[in-house]
């Protein structure tokens, strides 16, 4: 008996030993990885010449100023530095492995023909290894091109990735980049959010979760290893003290604050010049329901936020709605609204699942009311887990509950006060002299998580060109999501501390988030050069605008400021003071159709296996004919004149249409708004351009059947996972646009009459 357990002991001490390898990612011969190597090849300079006259020849058609060109770029890129990138890279996840900086360099230049892009990986995931050899890839990418013509601009970057658990202490998330890339010009740490909430920083793999993938796996177990090694590595890094001055810290920590005040200061005191860009506001995944911009206005942010991030990858964060999530009574209490025009509260509709299994099971319907009440209050007490109180529930049984119904590819459990329409409206009264607002530009971008800016030039894999990431069969499935619960005719509540179950609440809520993920936008700026400069100061003046991914040409003109002198106009992201009836042009021209397949430059450019590694075989392959415009819209926004003036009737989201003719040169519409000197109060205005209809991934989410009613009755959902073939880009009709930025038309009173005096 004494060698049997002196026996089973060395083998459990051996297992432990193998074990503890395995968590820290030293068993197998892996490695950390690094930036990689850029192709060093640059775009042939005839090429991108082609580009430009293309471009100003269709300027020149519609009448538009050809003393600046429109360059197309990313400003939200992740690799798998990041945390979560990596986690979805694992082939567990249907994943590619790692993607570092080179591929996303090589993926702007030869696969999505960009002209400029930023690397955004998440700063709490980036050790002082990490951010050194970014700083030096994003070097060797712009090193391969003219700096004074380059073929593609590369920025260097990070994310502010901030989460609060209530709206009070959520700001969300946003992108910070430099203008300059030389070391002396750029800080020698990124800054990390002190998240309130869960967020990255408490959910983490549990010792069970990051053995088990090695061995039940084994074909991909250096891939396993090299993610331990890489977990490893970002735990291990210290943080710095909070209390010690950015300067005087040391440079091996991890910096972090709380507030976007305190990101400002830091910022301030490098001195380097930077912009914030706040991204995905609207995305529920991980907003409160009821965040709004209000607390935002209160501090430096309409100094320092002069651009936000309009449309990503994560869907479409621009329009306001009256409808909330969960609302209050008078004394603060939470409680669940009932459905209304548009909208199926998610706390609802978990009170009808219950109700629905109640009436089934026999149960009188005073009890079924009661049961019903009850699934509501337990989904409100904790709406990121909510799901999780309605045991058994499929993705279908939610029907397309917490959804925008009449957005345009709006984000998942969109958050309508955290829109863009809904920070133009609003305003700070603190100080009555002097209030405050923002005064947004509007971009776009794609926030891909596998190192490819600007995914969204062709509506081609799903799984590479936006973020969907799932387990691969139903064994992995059910280790990441949590073993299928039988549905019951009553709710429970969810409070749980347990890490692993946490982290498969987020992963269903992923499955369910997929149907919203589209291949993400692009961000246009009216440049005087194609170089940094001109790029960066295009950026300043807020001549910018977004795309949902198709190059589409948009100028947006005031025709009549009061400060120009007759006959010159004022373009987007303009602010201006008058009393008269501003006059507008907007002009617009669609996106050229694509060919199949990748230029010649590119093809010589990379080899067969990379091509296919990265573009997938597909790149930005422009053909001579263009898209159709079909109609122009205008958005008018008044600002709030008092802190209790609703906002529901100043956000009119569509105030003008202007239907446009078949005409492959674009379109041209001018318009007035003949109740501005009547109104005499500050507004904005915007356009949209719209055009022709596309199947694009994700087009029309859920994929709903419909009653007579118009309600969902029957979703067919696009899964992350296995559950729906990688092959099917769930491909739905849709319209893809071009949004402005805004012109802010400030109104101009009358000076007051002075009458002479007979004395």
């Amino acid at each position: 008996m004494k060698k049997l357990l002196i026996g089973v002991g060395v083998i459990g001490a051996g297992l432990a030993f193998v074990g503890d390898r395995i968590y820290e990612g030293i068993l197998l011969d892996s490695e950390l990885h690094g930036t990689g190597v850029p192709t060093n090849t640059a775009i042939p300079a005839d090429v991108v010449a082609e580009r430009s006259a293309a471009q100003l020849n269709t300027a020149e058609s519609r009448g538009a100023s050809t003393n600046k060109q429109i360059l197309f770029g990313d400003f939200h890129v992740h690799t798998t530095f990041s945390k979560d990138a990596f986690s979805w890279a694992l082939p567990l996840m249907q994943g590619e492995g790692v993607h570092p900086v080179a591929d996303a360099c090589d993926f702007a230049r030869y696969c999505s023909a960009l002209d400029f892009w930023s690397i955004n990986d998440h700063a709490q995931n980036l050790s002082q290894r990490m951010w050194s050899e970014t700083k030096e890839a994003i070097r060797e990418c712009n090193a391969v091109t003219d700096e004074n013509n380059p073929d593609t601009v590369a920025f260097l970057g990070y994310e502010w990735t901030q989460i609060g658990d209530k709206p009070e202490n959520h700001y969300g998330h946003k992108n910070v980049f430099f203008k300059d890339t030389a070391e002396d010009k750029v800080p020698p740490r990124p800054i990390a959010a002190d998240n309130p909430a869960v967020g990255f920083k408490l959910i983490k793999p549990s010792y069970i979760q990051r053995i088990a993938p090695t061995l039940l796996d084994s074909d991909n177990a250096v891939t396993y290893q090299s993610y331990n090694k890489h977990l490893r590595e970002m735990e291990t890094f210290p943080d710095c003290s909070q209390d010690v001055a950015t300067k005087d810290l040391p440079l091996n920590c991890r910096e972090s604050v709380k507030t976007p005040e305190e990101l400002f200061t830091r910022l301030d005191d490098w001195g380097f010049e930077n912009m914030v860009i706040p991204h995905g506001n609207s995305w529920g995944f991980y907003t409160p329901p009821g965040s709004s911009w209000d607390k935002q206005l209160k501090g430096r942010s309409p100094e320092k936020e002069q651009i936000v991030e309009i449309y990503s990858g994560h869907g479409n964060s621009e329009e306001y709605r009256s409808w909330r999530a969960i609302a209050h009574n008078e004394d603060g209490t939470a409680y669940c609204p009932e459905p209304s025009e548009g909208y199926l509260p998610n706390c609802w509709r978990a009170g009808e699942i219950i109700q629905e299994r109640c009436i089934a099971a026999g149960e009188s319907e005073q009890e079924c009311n009661t049961r019903a009440a009850t699934a509501r209050d337990n989904y409100i007490a904790d709406w990121f887990n909510g799901r999780e109180t309605v045991p058994g529930t499929t993705l279908e049984d939610w029907l397309d509950a917490g959804q925008c119904k009449d957005c345009f590819q709006e984000t998942y459990a969109h958050r309508p006060m955290v829109s863009s329409q809904y920070a133009l409206a609003i305003r700070n009264f603190d100080d009555p002299e002097n209030p405050k607002r923002f005064k947004f530009g509007f971009i776009a971008s794609s926030d891909n998580h596998r190192a490819r800016p600007g995914t969204g030039y062709k509506e081609v894999a799903r799984h590479a060109n936006t973020e969907m990431s799932g387990p691969k069969d139903e064994f992995f499935y059910e280790q990441v999501m949590g073993k299928k619960k039988e549905p019951v005719a009553e709710s429970v509540s969810f409070t749980t501390e347990d890490s692993l179950k946490l982290m498969q609440s987020a992963a269903a809520r992923m499955e369910r988030g997929a149907n919203y993920l589209v291949t993400g936008g692009l961000v246009a700026v009216h440049a005087d050069t194609r170089n940094r400069d001109g790029i960066w100061q295009a950026l300043q003046r807020k001549e910018v605008y977004g795309t949902s991914g198709e190059r589409i040409l948009l100028w947006f003109d005031m025709l009549n400021p009061a400060e120009a002198p007759e006959g010159m106009a004022i373009p987007m992201g303009s602010e201006t003071m008058t009393n008269e009836n501003p006059r507008f042009r907007v002009r617009a021209a669609g996106a050229f159709k694509q060919k199949p397949g990748c230029p010649e430059y590119s093809v010589n450019a990379l080899t067969p296996e990379r091509l296919t590694n990265i573009c997938r075989d597909e790149c930005y392959n422009p053909s001579d004919e263009r898209k159709l415009i079909t109609r122009i819209e205008v958005t008018r926004i008044r600002p709030q004149i008092s802190s209790d003036e609703s906002v529901d009737g100043l956000i009119e989201s569509v105030w003008k249409t202007f239907e446009c003719p078949a005409d492959q040169e674009g379109c041209t519409v001018e318009f007035e708004d003949p109740e501005f000197s009547e109104m005499g109060r500050d507004t904005l205005y915007y356009a949209r351009a719209i055009e022709e209809v596309t199947p694009m991934i994700n087009g029309e989410a859920p994929r709903c059947e419909y009653d007579e009613n118009g309600q969902c009755i029957k979703p067919t959902m696009c899964y992350n996972s296995y559950v729906t073939d990688a092959s099917d880009n769930c491909l739905a009709e849709d319209e893809p646009r071009a949004w402005s930025s805004p012109i802010f038309v400030n109104y101009k009173k009358a000076e007051p009459t002075t009458v002479a005096s007979n004395n």
